[in-house]
């Protein structure tokens, strides 16, 4: 099963110690951690798919309440050893399907960065936002990442490989024929005419299938339980506010920020 195999890898102890040394945040969680930057001391937040604590040195100092999960128990383990001396920190496992263990109302922000919500089925991820919503209070906010199936649709066009730099064009190609090789069962015009798909990207040498979506499908997604959707671009930080921004861009990913209802 995609879950399995996704939660097997991330159990392995290479890929445990390499989240744990990730340190940075990127583009958009700057955005975010500055556009909140007056709430935080008020907001209990939970942190989904900690992995090994990356955003954890950068939120949990700011916030009321600070609760890291992972279905992972490796990468919770490890954000207990890495945050040890820190009082106001908690780690739990728990799987995001199932957050059962948090009541209703419970969280003003909730975060699941690093395309976390990626890794499960397409019907799970809709009892991921079930869950997010439920936790979370009214009027609360939700902020995740998730993979854009317009890049991967780009990816497999192997006209987008071709460089006037010849070694460029030839990684380039390598690359693609990698990935053509992983997902023989996936063509360019099936990506083309999708909504989203499952893929076998080059995260951790091909190992991982990751679910990618359009823009508007993501939003579509999240109407049922939230408002206020807006999009920001993984590269630079900046939102994108118009369906002709969304429907262009071709960024590795995307982040979402969304009002709970």
């Amino acid at each position: 099963m995609l879950d399995d195999n996704n939660r097997k890898l991330y159990t392995a102890r290479g890929i445990v110690q390499h989240y744990t040394q990730l340190k940075m945040l990127q583009p958009a969680e700057q955005t975010i951690l500055e556009r909140f930057q007056n709430q935080w001391s008020s907001m209990r937040m939970l942190d989904i798919g900690v992995g090994g604590g990356r955003t954890t040195r950068h939120f949990s100092k700011l916030v009321l309440e600070y609760v890291g999960i992972d279905y992972s128990t490796e990468m919770i383990g490890a954000c207990q050893k890495r945050f040890a001396a820190s009082s106001d920190t908690t780690f739990e496992v728990c799987d995001a399907r199932d957050m059962s263990q948090f009541k209703d109302n419970t969280f003003d922000f909730i975060m699941f960065s690093f395309n976390g919500i990626d890794y499960v089925s397409h019907s799970d991820r809709l009892k991921v936002l079930q869950e997010v919503s439920r936790v979370s209070k009214p009027g609360g906010y939700f902020f995740f990442s998730s993979h854009n199936l317009q890049r991967i649709e780009r990816e497999f066009n192997w006209k987008n490989q071709m460089s006037l730099n010849p070694i460029t064009t030839y990684v380039n190609l390598v690359m693609l024929t990698l990935l053509r090789c992983f997902n023989y069962s996936t063509t360019l015009e099936q990506l083309s005419l999708s909504t989203h798909a499952t893929v076998k990207d080059e995260s951790h040498n091909f190992r991982l299938k990751t679910y990618y979506v359009r823009p508007q499908e993501q939003i579509n997604q999240l109407e049922a339980g939230f408002s206020n959707i807006q999009v920001y671009s993984w590269k630079n930080g900046l939102e994108l506010k118009t369906k002709n921004e969304w429907s262009a861009n071709t960024d590795m990913w995307l982040y979402y920020l969304c009002t709970i209802k």
